[in-house]
């Protein structure tokens, strides 16, 4: 019943996120996939930005501050009732063997709402990237930032070591 509950938000909320989603962003998006990533990067390189800073957001998943999430949420949300019970599956914890192990962070991997959350999550990172004008792709929580020089790669692997290290 959970999946078939999850599904139900997913469809509903889908179409008011996907507009609002970056162009740069492919992972888990209707009419998106991998392949559409990798030639995005193409034409970056053919337009000379020959110089990648490879970004992998390691334990994104499980790190997403869950009052954060609901924060953005609700900029579109406006549903009080449909906030809550996102909250309520973000905080619903998971059963390990035996025993049951509460979720006070993260987003879980597993399910037809986690990929839609991770995505609104993550757009936070494309609308700054964007507006810093970068170049650059992702895939889910992949991400690659193009640049022209080796010296502004470099400038930018150095300044967002933060990222792929929290």
């Amino acid at each position: 019943m959970d999946r078939v509950v999850q599904q139900a938000i997913a469809q509903v909320l889908i179409p008011l996120y996907e507009p609002q989603f970056s162009d740069h962003s492919y992972g888990f998006r209707p009419k998106r996939n991998a392949h559409q990533t990798l030639k995005k990067c193409r034409d970056y390189i053919t337009e000379c930005y020959g110089y990648a800073v490879d970004l992998d957001l390691e334990k994104f998943f499980d790190k997403v501050n869950h009052s954060k999430l609901i924060e953005v949420v609700s900029r579109t949300v406006k549903d009080g009732r449909v906030v809550s019970l996102i909250h309520k599956y973000l905080n619903a914890g998971v059963k390990v063997g035996s025993s049951f192990e509460a979720s006070e962070m993260g987003v879980p991997e597993v399910g037809p709402l986690s990929p839609l959350l991770s995505n609104i999550m993550l757009h936070e990172l494309d609308k700054e990237l964007e507006s810093r004008g970068h170049k650059f792709v992702r895939y889910a929580d992949d991400m690659v930032i193009l640049c022209r020089s080796k010296r502004s790669a470099d400038r930018y692997s150095e300044s967002t070591s933060f990222i792929s290290s929290t």
